[in-house]
C-alpha cells in the first residue's frame, strides 16, 4: 500500500473503532518498515492533520457536495476528507495529485460507481478553495474554521476572550515541535547539540528550561545514536518546567503519583544528580516496564517503578509529590487532535471529581512542611485552579509563589499566586496548567 492508502485505512481505524491515533499510528507505521522516513512523515500528517481539520473539512465538504457527509459511505467520506485536507492545507501536494489519487483509492477499493463523485466533489472544492465563505456570527466561524466543538469553545469562552480563544484555536492546528529533555547525568545541552548535528539533527534551544532542545529533521528517532545512547529523552517543555517547579532536594524521597510513561520522574532524576529516592506509580504494569526500560536506557537508579492507584490512600510519607493528574487532555490537541471529538462536557466534572481525590490523597501523604506541584495537560479552569482552590479551602495546603522557578520574561500575573497556566499561542508548548503547594505543618 502507498502512503495515502496506508493514512486512509488508519482513519477508517480510528472512527470505526474509537483507536486513539497517536497508538494506531505507531501501530501501522510499526507494519510498514518499507516506507522511507519522508513517507513515514506523510503519513502522519496526513492523519494528524485531517483530524486537527476534521469540522472544518466536513463543513467544505458539506458546501460543494449534493449528498451530505452524514449520508456518504464511510470509506468515500474518509477519502474525500483526505484529498480535501491535502487541497486546503499542503502546498506542496499538486491538486491534480490530490484529486487523482483519492479516485485510485476508491476504483481499487471497489467504489468505482462512486469516483467520479469523488472527483466531483474534490476538483469543486479546489477551484473554490479560496473563497470559501463562512458564517456572519463570528464565534460559530471560529468554531468552524478551527475545527473546535460548538460546547468545547464554550467552555473557554467562560474563561477568555473570543479574541485569545480565536489565536489558542489557531495554534492547536500547528504541528508539534519535537521537545527532548537533555539527560543531565551523561551530557549537556551544548555537548547534546554537537551530537545531534552530526547525526544531520537539528535543534535550537528551549526557552522555558535550561535542560530543553527543539530537534527537526529527525527521520526514525528510537534509531539516533544518541538516544539509544541514553542522552535525552522525548518530553514537551511544558512538563519540564512542572519538574522544576517542583525542585526537589537532593536524597529527599519524591513520589510520581501517576508516572507513565517516565518522563517526569527521569527529569526529577536528571535534576537531583540521581541521588533522591523516587517513587514512579502508575495503575498498569506494561507502563510500569515503559518507566523500568527508560531509565535503564538513560542510566537512572533512583527511579523506583511501583504499581499504586493514585485514588487509593497511600502509605507513603514523601517530602515532594508530583502529581501529574490524569485530565480531558485538551493541551495535547496538536499532538491527540482526535481528543476534542471524544470527550464531553460531563466527562470534565467526572475528571474533576478524580483530581480531587488525587489531590486529597498527595496532600495526605505530604510530610509536614512538604511541596506539592499539580500539573495537568488541559486548560480548563473546573481541572485546573479550581481544585487547587479546593484543595487550600480545606486548610492542608497553601499555595507558594512560582515566580522563582519560571524563566525571567515569562508572562505569568498569576505566578506570585502559586500557579501557571501555558497556552501554545503564547509559550509554544502543548496546553499546560502548574500549581506548587506546601503542605501545612
Amino acid at each position: 500500500m502507498q502512503e495515502r492508502e496506508i493514512a486512509l485505512f488508519i482513519l477508517t481505524d480510528i472512527f470505526e473503532t474509537g483507536a486513539y491515533n497517536n497508538i494506531i499510528l505507531r501501530k501501522t507505521l510499526g507494519e510498514h518498515g518499507e516506507l522511507t522516513p519522508r513517507q513515514r512523515a506523510f503519513v502522519t500528517e496526513l492523519v494528524n492533520g485531517t483530524l486537527r481539520n476534521l469540522i472544518n473539512i466536513d463543513y467544505v465538504i458539506d458546501l460543494f457536495s449534493n449528498t451530505k457527509t452524514t449520508k456518504m459511505k464511510p470509506f468515500i467520506l474518509n477519502d474525500i476528507r483526505l484529498g480535501v485536507y491535502q487541497i486546503l492545507y499542503m502546498d506542496r501536494v499538486p491538486v491534480s495529485a490530490a484529486c487523482n489519487e483519492a479516485v485510485k483509492l476508491a476504483k481499487k477499493r471497489r467504489f468505482g460507481s462512486l469516483s467520479g463523485f469523488v472527483n466531483g466533489v474534490l476538483r469543486s472544492i479546489a477551484r473554490s478553495r479560496d473563497s470559501i465563505k463562512y458564517p456572519a456570527d463570528r464565534k460559530k466561524a471560529v468554531s468552524l474554521k478551527y475545527s473546535v466543538p460548538d460546547w468545547l469553545l464554550n467552555c473557554w469562552l467562560e474563561e477568555m476572550s473570543l479574541d485569545e480563544a480565536e489565536k489558542m484555536c489557531e495554534a492547536f492546528l500547528c504541528q508539534p515541535r519535537i521537545c527532548v529533555c537533555v539527560n543531565t547525568l551523561r551530557t549537556t545541552r551544548a555537548k547534546l547539540k554537537e551530537r545531534l548535528l552530526l547525526e544531520g539533527i537539528a535543534s535550537e534551544d528551549g526557552t522555558l528550561t535550561d535542560n530543553s532542545l527543539y530537534i527537526s529533521k529527525t527521520g526514525n528517532i528510537s534509531q539516533s545514536r544518541c538516544y539509544n545512547e541514553g542522552l535525552f529523552h522525548i518530553m514537551d517543555e511544558s512538563s519540564m518546567l512542572a519538574s522544576k517547579i517542583l525542585s526537589p532536594e537532593k536524597n529527599s524521597v519524591i513520589l510520581d503519583m501517576c508516572a507513565a510513561p517516565g518522563g517526569k520522574s527521569f527529569a526529577l532524576a536528571e535534576q537531583t544528580n540521581d541521588s533522591a529516592r523516587i517513587i514512579s506509580c502508575d495503575i498498569y504494569e506494561h507502563k510500569l516496564e515503559l518507566i523500568r526500560q527508560g531509565a535503564e536506557r538513560l542510566g537512572i537508579s533512583s527511579v523506583e517503578p511501583l504499581l499504586r492507584d493514585a485514588c487509593e490512600k497511600s502509605d507513603i510519607r514523601a517530602d515532594c509529590i508530583l502529581l501529574d493528574a490524569p485530565c480531558s487532555g485538551f493541551g495535547l490537541l496538536r499532538k491527540k487532535p482526535d481528543v476534542k471529538y471524544n470527550r464531553t462536557a460531563e466527562d470534565i466534572s467526572s475528571l474533576a471529581d478524580i483530581q480531587k481525590k488525587m489531590l486529597s490523597n498527595a496532600a495526605d501523604a505530604l510530610k509536614p512542611g512538604g511541596v506539592l506541584v499539580y500539573s495537568t495537560c488541559t486548560v480548563s479552569h473546573r481541572e485546573n485552579i479550581d481544585n487547587v482552590n479546593w484543595l487550600i479551602d480545606s486548610g492542608k495546603v497553601t499555595a507558594e509563589d512560582i515566580s522563582p522557578y519560571i524563566p525571567e520574561g515569562t508572562a505569568c500575573d498569576t505566578a506570585r499566586d502559586g500557579y501557571i497556566r501555558l497556552l501554545p499561542h503564547v509559550t509554544g508548548t502543548d496546553g499546560f496548567f502548574i500549581a506548587r503547594l506546601r503542605r501545612v505543618e
